[in-house]
């Protein structure tokens, strides 16, 4: 078998400290760990190629590592295996607020004139209202949330799940991603296998009770296979593209594809 040595990487001091810098200004704890991470696992290598006096070849390289992560996590994502669920018991009381602006600032949607606009590759783009959305199949679950900010809850969810919906409404299920557009002006978007995943919900509840605003009335995405800041509230459009949308976080140095 043919053995080969272990390449050894130099970056001068200047460069170095350039390095250092880059990611000592990723203010986000899960970017920070993942570039972190990367580096010892040999992402460092991915830097040997860009000069190591230009901070934009450095913060370039960074974004490369993510994105190469993103591929990685889409190849290792099984839509089929299921996230653990839990006794009610262990339901958080109460169940944290979180969001990029404070509670006071929660977002108050009028659910009566509230409608859900569908654009992009979906056949059926008439909007939808709350009482409709109601009148789908429902399911719950209790499934724990896992915040990028090191903290987790267990809280109980209910609502119709987005793969029954998005058949409904003739989505095609062959494109790449799906967008969300927020009362709270926040976005992302989400891979097409996760959108599809049995315990992905348009989640309309929480604990059996109406969906809180604090939570995200009236309606947001309940993915327990994702990160927190993948799970947009207060949903007003949802589209299907093969054009990547990016998110709020994700356009900041998140991970795109945020697996939890």
């Amino acid at each position: 078998m043919q053995r080969f040595k272990k390449r050894q990487i130099e970056i001068p001091a200047e460069g170095a400290a350039m390095l250092a810098d880059a990611i000592g200004r990723i203010a986000q704890p899960s970017r920070r760990a993942f570039v972190q991470r990367s580096l010892t696992l040999g992402g460092l290598t991915l830097l040997t190629g860009c000069a190591p006096d230009n901070q934009e070849s450095i913060d370039a390289a960074l974004t490369g590592i993510s994105r190469f992560n993103d591929r990685v996590q889409g190849l290792l994502f099984d839509p089929t295996r299921l996230a653990p669920t839990y006794p009610d018991f262990m339901i958080a009381q109460p169940f944290p607020f979180n969001a990029y602006y404070g509670e006071e600032e929660i977002r108050e949607v009028d659910g009566d004139s509230w409608r859900l606009e569908l654009s992009g590759m979906i056949a059926d783009r008439k909007p939808w209202t709350l009482a409709q959305l109601r009148a789908l199949p429902q399911q719950s679950q209790v499934t724990r949330h896992i915040c990028v900010e090191g903290w987790s809850a267990i809280g109980k969810w209910g609502g119709v799940p987005f793969s029954h919906f998005l058949r409904r409404v003739g989505a095609d299920l062959s494109a790449k991603y799906v967008g969300f557009k927020c009362a709270d002006d926040y976005f992302t978007s989400i891979d097409m296998a996760t959108a599809l995943h049995p315990q992905t919900l348009m989640a309309l509840s929480y604990n059996d009770q109406t969906l809180p605003p604090r939570y995200g009335f009236p309606m947001k995405l309940r993915m327990p296979t994702k990160l927190g800041y993948k799970n947009p509230k207060h949903i007003q459009a949802i589209f299907v593209t093969n054009t990547y949308p990016g998110g709020y976080w994700e356009d900041q140095g998140y991970n795109w594809f945020g697996g939890s």
